[in-house]
């Protein structure tokens, strides 16, 4: 009997590491553009000119495949039930030193409201970026508040996914797994996703 579970399928993997590429391509090519301390960066694209054009062509793969994967995964995580209240009122168990534990489905709260604000800095950063792509077909005001929420949304986006990439490695080992393998171990999914290990198996031990 096999020690595994499916977490994610290979179409959920590919997707999800799409989005992962040309998150960080936007992120390197767009570093330059959000100021003169990182122009350093466009050599990594031989050049200002060519940064821009990869910064649009990966904005237009980011924000398709961003949107695909929040339209995938909408059900799962745009729902809060009493065991994620009990998540956030607790901070997840991670501010306290004691073993905490909870019946959370596929995805925590955490996860949850990461994926949530992915989505929408998606559509902000899509819709702005039209606004920025092509400056002089648009009122002036508009452009300037696009270059605004472009940029917050940015920084957001960078400080979200740090935090993402933590708790997915070294704040909670065996979570990248799912995303490389697309298994995990079933003593993972009882003791971090109990409600969705149940569902998924019919295991009610």
């Amino acid at each position: 009997m096999s020690n595994y579970i499916e977490r994610f399928s290979t179409s959920e993997r590919v997707l999800h590491w799409i989005v992962t590429a040309s998150f960080f391509t936007l992120l390197l090519s767009g570093l330059g553009l959000y100021s003169r301390l990182f122009t350093g960066y466009f050599t990594f694209f031989g050049g200002g000119q060519n940064a821009i054009l990869v910064h649009k062509i990966g904005g237009v793969i980011f924000f398709f495949s961003s949107l695909y994967m929040y339209v995938n995964h909408k059900k799962d995580i745009s729902t809060f039930d009493q065991d994620d209240k009990e998540w956030v009122s607790q901070q997840g168990g991670y501010l306290s030193r004691k073993a905490a534990h909870f019946n959370i489905g596929k995805y925590n709260p955490g996860q949850k409201l990461f994926a949530l604000y992915i989505a929408a800095a998606t559509a902000v950063l899509g819709i702005s970026g039209v606004f920025i792509w092509m400056p002089l077909l648009f009122p002036r005001w508009i452009v300037q508040i696009s270059l605004l929420s472009h940029g917050l949304m940015f920084v957001g986006s960078i400080m979200f996914v740090i935090v993402h990439v933590y708790l997915a490695t070294i704040g909670n080992p065996g979570t990248i797994d799912a995303m490389l393998y697309g298994d995990v171990k079933k003593n993972w999914a009882k003791k971090h996703h109990p409600k969705w290990y149940k569902q998924t198996t019919g295991d009610n031990q």
